[in-house]
């Protein structure tokens, strides 16, 4: 029931584009929403933007970018009559889902090749689960999951703060000079901050944890 309303809320929210009289036909935007109810969160997604969760350090991507080019997608836009060229749908445009964008899914209520409809992704939260990130394609250009995940979880260990944790994203994108628009979102799932990643000291001698693998991978994946 939760999932066909997410659904239809996409569906309605792209035919609102359609009508809008003081928009034309070329304008469109990604959509990417979460939903949490108790310890259920519902991640729904059309579009390259992106959310990820910080599980204990590591970064867990809750969905997927819909670009043209990957398999699943190409097959659809291929089926529907649409064409790739470049990596962009129809010529014209670099993803695969969208609201709007009206000019290539042609009358409302066909299909055609650029799709409204929303990927959902739903998960339990678990007491690993401390923040999620929800971001445009202007950040993930720039910068891995990963990446993003340890420079907002250092962040939150100093000020514990998530609104100075999506300004620090955008701030890091912009000198790794992003080519895009730039739109960061950051949700703590507890008041407190993530705790520190203990390496039990039975590894200290030998090896490092998993979780401290992750962060190190995420600094040097970007450098």
């Amino acid at each position: 029931m939760v999932k066909r309303a997410i659904r239809n809320a996409f569906v309605k929210a792209d035919n609102a584009l359609a009508d809008t009289k003081s928009l034309d036909s070329t304008s469109g935007t990604t959509a990417l929403t979460a939903l949490i109810l108790g310890r259920t969160m519902l991640i729904a997604n059309a579009g390259d933007s992106r959310a990820v969760l910080g599980k204990r350090g590591r970064a867990i991507e809750l969905s997927k970018d819909h670009k043209p080019n990957t398999t699943s997608e190409k097959l659809r836009i291929e089926k529907l009559g649409g064409v790739i060229y470049d990596g962009y749908l129809n010529g014209q445009l670099s993803v695969a889902r969208a609201l709007g964008d009206w000019h290539i899914k042609g009358p409302k209520g066909s299909k055609g090749p650029l799709s409204s409809e929303p990927e959902l992704e739903e998960l339990v939260l678990s007491k690993e689960d401390e923040f999620l990130i929800m971001g445009c394609d202007g950040l993930w250009d720039v910068m891995s999951s990963q990446y993003a995940v340890t420079i907002v979880r250092k962040e939150l260990m100093l000020h514990n703060d998530p609104e100075q944790c999506s300004k620090e994203l955008v701030r890091e994108a912009l000198k790794r000079n992003t080519c895009d628009n730039l739109t960061v979102l950051v949700v703590c799932f507890s008041r407190d901050p993530p705790p520190r990643i203990e390496i039990p000291k039975t590894q200290r001698r030998r090896s490092i944890s998993a979780e401290g693998l992750d962060l190190l991978k995420g600094v040097l994946s970007d450098v």
